[in-house]
């Protein structure tokens, strides 16, 4: 079974969620059992890092197609950070660039959500 990680963490009324090594289909409902503690805490700000992720199959770009609705429904979003550019590429492909953004770094993530 691939190697995953994720954790969760706070910056102002941020929640950042860092993923780490593989997102697959075996490795998604840990991605998801977040989401869904985020939601039952009322927090609808998500940035996702990306630093560490090497590898993001279909069903893990499922689970953040199954939490946008509800985060923006709350006045809140999730944005990207940190991609590098082979996991950019699939998102890029599955025209994902025109539903959510993109940053280069965590900081301005969150920033873009403090201006708001």
């Amino acid at each position: 079974m691939a190697n995953f990680n994720v954790n969760l963490r706070n910056k102002e009324s941020v929640s950042v969620i860092d993923v780490k090594g593989y997102l697959d289909a075996h490795t998604a409902p840990e991605l998801e059992n977040v989401f869904n503690k985020l939601i039952d805490e009322k927090q609808y700000k998500v940035v996702v890092n990306f630093d560490d992720l090497k590898y993001i199959s279909s069903a893990g770009l499922g689970v953040f197609m199954a939490y946008i609705e509800t985060m923006r429904e709350n006045n809140g979003d999730i944005k990207f950070s940190n991609m590098k550019e082979n996991v950019y590429n699939i998102f890029d492909l599955l025209g994902f660039p025109l539903l959510y953004e993109f940053f280069k770094n965590e900081e301005d993530a969150i920033k873009k959500f403090l201006e708001s």
